[in-house]
């Protein structure tokens, strides 16, 4: 037998909007939350600009105790995940003990903790680093914490990986609920804007060095020049479908289709594993190209790698055979954040009919791809691909749908 999963439970921390209708208003009214860095001073580095999420006080949504032992990465994470199951309407504690497990992606850690205990034992010495520089650092602390706080023993796990992992994690949670589990906690929530963060960020080459908050982030644009980093990103509950149906849960769409490939060595000639990544994606999902009535982009706004997907795009769908947007030109790249925050993004452009825009982006007629820009348009949306590709050659492709 096979269990369909289906998303019943949202939480967002992004930086245009904490919560679903705060970050789905400021999304389609084309509200960007890209500004100034103030988590630490810019004034030295090339890139000066982030999406940092706004009006976040830990201290009025976690208890003290979790305030001394985690990353700010890992506080958002503990809130969207806490917004994720109300909205659901899970009770944890009511649920089978190994039943539910929770299974996330991040690719960076703690940086913001990690940093801050180094210049301790740099300044200090060893006597005056945190005990919990042990675990708050680590790339498993998002799944660790969340699965204690809400006393989930089922199976769990992590991702390590950039933008293609927040689906890859999600792909992950669904072939749990196929084996048997009822509910799995997934997604991911990156937050590494901080100078040690920023360093490694920039050692990509792909940041973006304008200062211009409207001006830096254009993907599939003539002034393309790199993308800007963000924090942030989506928690959802991932359900079997039957058992929602019993209980009488609210379903926001199911996650039907999932492919990951990876980029071939630039020296073997072989084309890149985009285009494969959606066409797999698209089998797994039992549906042809026709079917899909919006893309979400992974818009790296550095023009090979938009050309690239560009052409994957054509190849699949015909010239402007489908709407695409990429609304994370509102929040910046958000890593492993990035792709759940988009396949949410996906769910209520089902839920709403509408597709968001792609802020501030006037699109280079030579990619030949149909972007919604400037505002939302109106489509009655059933079907949305959502793309992911992370540094390195990592490429994901996740089909969501309306729930039959």
């Amino acid at each position: 037998m096979t269990h369909a999963a289906v998303v019943t439970g949202v939480g967002i921390t992004a930086p245009n909007g904490l919560g679903i209708e705060d970050y789905w208003t400021a999304t389609c009214e084309g509200r960007s939350g890209i500004g100034p860095v103030t988590r630490f001073t810019p004034d030295s580095y090339p890139s000066r600009l982030a999406g940092e999420v706004p009006g976040f006080v830990a201290e009025e949504h976690l208890p003290s105790r979790l305030i001394a032992q985690t990353d700010h990465m890992t506080r958002l994470a503990l809130l969207a995940a806490d917004w994720a199951l109300e909205d659901a309407g899970i009770k944890p504690d009511e649920l089978p003990e190994f039943d539910a497990g929770v299974i996330t992606a991040s690719s960076s850690g703690g940086f913001e903790f990690g940093e801050r205990e180094l210049r301790n034992l740099w300044s200090k010495g060893g006597a005056h680093v945190s005990a919990y520089q042990s675990f708050a650092w680590f790339y498993a602390v998002n799944t660790g914490q969340i699965s204690i706080r809400h006393g989930m023993r089922g199976p769990s796990g992590v991702v390590v990986s950039d933008q293609a992992g927040g689906l890859d994690a999600l792909a992950q949670a669904r072939r749990q609920i196929r084996k048997g589990s009822s509910v799995i906690v997934s997604g991911g929530v990156d937050a590494s804007i901080c100078s040690w963060g920023w360093v490694a960020q920039l050692a990509s080459g792909r940041l973006s060095t304008s200062d211009d908050p409207d001006r830096a982030y254009l993907p599939f644009d003539t002034a393309a020049a790199g993308h800007v980093p963000g924090e942030g990103g989506a928690i959802v509950v991932l359900e079997d479908a039957e058992a929602a149906r019993r209980r009488g849960a609210r379903v926001y769409g199911e996650l039907a289709g999932y492919a990951a490939t990876f980029d071939p060595a630039p020296s073997t000639g072989r084309p890149p594993g985009l285009r494969r990544a959606i066409e797999l994606a698209l089998e797994d999902a039992r549906l042809a190209p026709d079917d899909i009535d919006v893309v979400f982009a992974d818009a790296a706004a550095v023009p090979e790698l938009d050309r690239i997907e560009a052409d994957a795009l054509k190849a699949v769908f015909g010239r402007g055979g489908v709407p695409v947007t990429a609304p994370k030109t509102m929040t910046g790249r958000l890593h492993s954040g990035a792709a759940p925050l988009d396949v949410v993004a996906a769910l209520l452009s089902i839920r709403d009919r509408t597709i968001p825009p792609t802020v501030n982006v006037s699109p280079d007629e030579a990619y030949e791809l149909d972007l919604v820009t400037d505002r939302p348009r109106s489509a009655d949306v059933h079907t949305a691909l959502v793309v992911a590709r992370g540094h390195g050659g990592f490429n994901s492709a996740a089909v969501v749908r309306r729930a039959g």
